[in-house]
């Protein structure tokens, strides 16, 4: 493990900081359009990322897969990993993403939920923040349970 995994508090900053940074530099934003895909009880949202684009995503409240094809540099659990070919990763409760793209990716992500609305589903699976993360855990119980 490297030094960025042992302090999650720290690595957010850094997280939050380097979103930051990116949003001096509004030249450089570049909207993705995800396609997305429904079955019984789930939800992907596919986004092609391509080659040379950094980006973050948003944090995650609950845990979810992730399907990847392409080469990517992205912050998983294990701290900053490459990932080329075809991989699957669990994202915990809390995850939020950032990841370099060296090629064309394509990354999926998966979440159970039996809501077709776009965004209901974007309420219930995510947060802008990590503070926003934080007040949603410290919310009622029953609520985070009715969620999922």
């Amino acid at each position: 493990m490297n030094d960025l995994t042992k302090d999650p508090a720290e690595m957010q900053a850094k997280i939050v900081a380097l979103e930051q940074e990116m949003l001096q530099h509004p030249e450089a934003h570049l909207a993705l359009e995800p396609v997305h895909h429904f079955s019984k009880g789930i939800y992907a949202r596919e986004l092609l990322i391509p080659a040379g684009v950094l980006l973050t995503g948003k944090v995650h409240k609950h845990e979810n897969l992730n399907i990847v094809n392409g080469d990517i540099t992205v912050w998983t659990d294990e701290g900053m990993k490459r990932l080329t070919g075809h991989h699957i990763l669990v994202s915990a409760p809390g995850t939020k993403r950032v990841g370099y793209a060296h090629a064309d990716t394509i990354w999926t992500c998966v979440h159970a939920t039996e809501s077709t609305d776009l965004e209901e589903i974007e309420r219930l699976m995510v947060c802008d923040s990590f503070d926003e993360y934080q007040q949603f855990l410290q919310g009622p119980a029953e609520m985070q349970a009715l969620e999922v």
